[in-house]
């Protein structure tokens, strides 16, 4: 996936700090976004994946125009219902601008949504 920062992308627009560079809760985003089209293959039908750890370092700044790829590398099998990915950031430049790994389960979509409804007594 390629994405080219833009004013919305900064810390400053996000308020995780206050230069304007791309922030890392959107490179997390961004990152999270590829484990998410990887981890398809991994499910089947009624299934999706949700988020459950996220292990980033975000080594360079990146400026508002620079293009930034995001990739992710699946695990060779499931390891019960989870999923580790390994996610890189790398800038035009060729320098890695973060990597680590994201964590995913493997979940049933009815029962996780099940699970997050409000009971009766809480409505």
């Amino acid at each position: 996936m390629r994405y080219e920062v833009t004013e919305a992308d900064t810390a400053t627009a996000l308020g995780s700090g206050d230069v304007p560079v791309l922030a890392t809760p959107r490179l997390i985003a961004w990152m999270e976004a590829a484990t998410v089209v990887c981890a398809a293959p991994f499910i089947g039908a009624g299934q999706t994946t949700v988020g459950t750890a996220i292990r980033i370092e975000h080594r360079v700044p990146t400026p508002v125009g620079a293009e930034v790829e995001i990739t992710a590398e699946p695990p060779a099998a499931a390891v019960g219902h989870r999923l580790t990915f390994a996610v890189r950031a790398v800038d035009s430049s060729g320098t890695i601008v973060a990597a680590g790994e994201i964590d995913r389960a493997i979940v049933d979509r009815d029962r996780f949504l099940r699970s997050i409804a409000p009971s009766e007594h809480e409505r």
